[in-house]
C-alpha cells in the first residue's frame, strides 16, 4: 500500500511522532546465530535483504582474506560474501558442505555486504533502555569488541544474551584487506 499525502490542504505536515506502536517500542532488529551457537542481532535499517544462497553461486577468490567466502552477484551488482562468525573470532565455519548457506545483504551508504550465518532466527523489537553497553573484556571476546554495541538479555523461560552488532563498525574495518 502507498501512502499518499496530497490530499492534505493545510500547510501544517501532519505530526507522526505520536504514533501508537503498540509493543513494537525499540529497534527492529534481525536476529541470527553462527555455527558456535553465539546469537547476535542487527538493526533491520541496514539489512538490505535475507537469502538462501547456492554455495555452488558464490565463487571463490583465490589469495583473499580467509574471512571471505567469495563474490556473489546481487541483483547484478558483484559483492563479497564474508562468514561473519570467523570474522567476529567465533572458532567454527559457516558448513559449506551443505548445499545452500544463510546470507544477510548488509548495507551501509555505498558499501554493500553479504554476511554468511548459520541460521537467520526472526525480527524483533528490541527495548533500547534494556541493552547493556560499556561491556568489559569478560563478556565480549576481544575479537568482537569492536563491532558490539551492547547485549541484550531476552526475557522468558530460558534467557539468552544477544549480542547487538554494529554493521557501520564491521563494514568499515580494516580487516576486510583482500
Amino acid at each position: 500500500m502507498v501512502l499518499n499525502l496530497d490530499f492534505l490542504t493545510s500547510d501544517e505536515t501532519p505530526n507522526t511522532t505520536n504514533l501508537n506502536m503498540g509493543s513494537r517500542d525499540g529497534e527492529l532488529c534481525l536476529r541470527f546465530d553462527v555455527p558456535s551457537g553465539n546469537e547476535f542481532a542487527l538493526p533491520a535499517s541496514g539489512v538490505r535483504e535475507v537469502m538462501s544462497v547456492y554455495l555452488d553461486r558464490i565463487t571463490p577468490i583465490p589469495n583473499a582474506s580467509p574471512f571471505f567466502l567469495g563474490t556473489y552477484n546481487w541483483r547484478g551488482q558483484v559483492i563479497w560474501v564474508a562468514d561473519l562468525g570467523q570474522f567476529l573470532g567465533d572458532q567454527v565455519l559457516v558448513n559449506t558442505d551443505r548445499n545452500e548457506v544463510s546470507v544477510l545483504i548488509v548495507e551501509e551508504q555505498e558499501l554493500i555486504m553479504g554476511f554468511a550465518v548459520h541460521t537467520v532466527a526472526n525480527t524483533e523489537w528490541l527495548d533500547v533502555n534494556q541493552i547493556v553497553t560499556g561491556l568489559d573484556n569478560q563478556q565480549i571476546p576481544a575479537a568482537m569488541s569492536d563491532f558490539v554495541k551492547g547485549v541484550y538479555t531476552t526475557t522468558g523461560s530460558e534467557p539468552r544474551e544477544l549480542r547487538l552488532l554494529d554493521r557501520v563498525a564491521i563494514l568499515r574495518s580494516s580487516q576486510w584487506t583482500i
